[in-house]
C-alpha cells in the first residue's frame, strides 16, 4: 500500500440519489482535452505553475525541517473560501485539526511558496467507521498564510465528479516518501471495479497517496488511494472512481458543513 493510516476524524454520512448528482458540474460531461507527453512513462516534474498547487503533506513537529519529513501528497482545488485542498483519507485521518502541514511545490527541503498549516479535514463516515476503500478520499481546510489565501498564492483545479473513466489521459504528479522532488506520469485510467479505477504509472510508491489526477482541462478527476490504499506495488496505483459521494464531501468542505 501506498500509505497506511487509520484514526477517526470529522465526518459526513454518505449520500446517494438525483439530488447529489445535479450538483456536478457541466464540465463532467465534457470531454476534456488530452495532456501532452508519452504515456505511462514517468520522470522528474519540473518546476511551473501547474506543479506548484501539488505539494506534499508533513506532520506539524517538521515545520523548521521539512527535509526527508513528507509522507502523503496532496494538492489545491478550487473552492470559494480558496483554501481547500484534497488527498486521501488515509493521509489525514490520524491527525488532530492543526497537526498537519502543506507545502506545495515543495523541492529539497525547501518551500517556495510557503508552510501552510491544515486545519479542518472532511472525511465520510465510510472510511471513519469502516475503512471503506471506496470512500478513501479526503479535503482539507488550510489556514491563511501572512494574511494571504493558499490558492491566491499558487492557484487550483478544479474537483470534478462524474467523469468517466478512461474518457482522457490524466497527469498524475506525486511525492515518493524517499525523494525530495515530485514526479510526473501521463497516462489513461481504466476500469478496475464499478467504484475503483487504477492506472499504470512506473515508480509511484509511498508518499505518492493523495496524487491527484489532472485531465488536460485541469480537472482532478482521481486521487491515488482506495483499493489496497492506494495499490500494493509500485507501478499500478488506484483511485475512488468519484461519484456522489465524493461531489457531497466536496461540497460539504466548501459549504463549512
Amino acid at each position: 500500500m501506498k500509505r497506511t493510516t487509520r484514526i477517526w476524524v470529522h465526518t459526513r454520512p454518505a449520500l446517494l440519489g438525483v439530488v447529489v448528482m445535479l450538483a456536478l458540474t457541466s464540465a463532467s460531461v465534457a470531454v476534456a482535452d488530452e495532456p501532452s507527453g508519452p504515456l505511462g512513462v514517468t520522470a522528474e516534474a519540473q518546476a511551473d505553475r501547474h506543479t506548484e498547487r501539488i505539494g506534499a503533506l508533513f506532520g506539524a513537529d517538521r515545520a523548521n525541517d521539512l527535509k526527508g519529513g513528507h509522507y502523503c501528497t496532496a494538492s489545491v482545488v478550487h473552492s470559494p473560501g480558496r483554501d481547500l485542498i484534497v488527498t486521501a483519507a488515509h493521509c489525514v485521518a490520524g491527525a488532530e485539526d492543526g497537526g498537519l502541514l502543506f507545502v506545495p511545490g515543495y523541492r529539497d527541503g525547501k518551500a517556495p511558496y510557503g508552510v501552510w498549516k491544515v486545519g479542518k479535514r472532511y472525511l465520510s463516515d465510510g472510511w471513519a467507521k469502516d475503512q471503506d476503500e471506496d470512500s478513501d478520499v479526503a479535503f482539507a481546510v488550510v489556514q491563511d498564510l501572512n494574511g494571504r489565501k493558499l490558492e491566491a498564492v499558487v492557484g487550483g483545479n478544479r474537483f470534478t465528479a462524474g467523469t468517466e473513466t478512461g474518457a482522457t489521459a490524466v497527469t498524475v504528479v506525486g511525492y515518493p516518501s524517499s525523494r525530495e522532488v515530485p514526479i510526473r506520469c501521463i497516462n489513461k485510467p481504466t476500469v478496475h471495479s464499478r467504484t475503483q479505477q487504477r492506472i499504470d504509472c512506473p515508480a509511484f510508491s509511498t508518499g505518492t497517496s493523495g496524487s491527484p489526477w489532472i485531465n488536460g482541462d485541469g480537472q482532478v478527476v482521481g486521487v491515488i488511494g482506495g483499493h489496497e490504499e492506494g495499490g500494493d506495488t509500485d507501478d499500478v496505483s488506484y483511485s475512488v472512481v468519484l461519484g456522489s459521494e465524493a461531489a457531497e464531501l466536496y461540497k460539504d468542505a466548501t459549504s463549512g458543513r
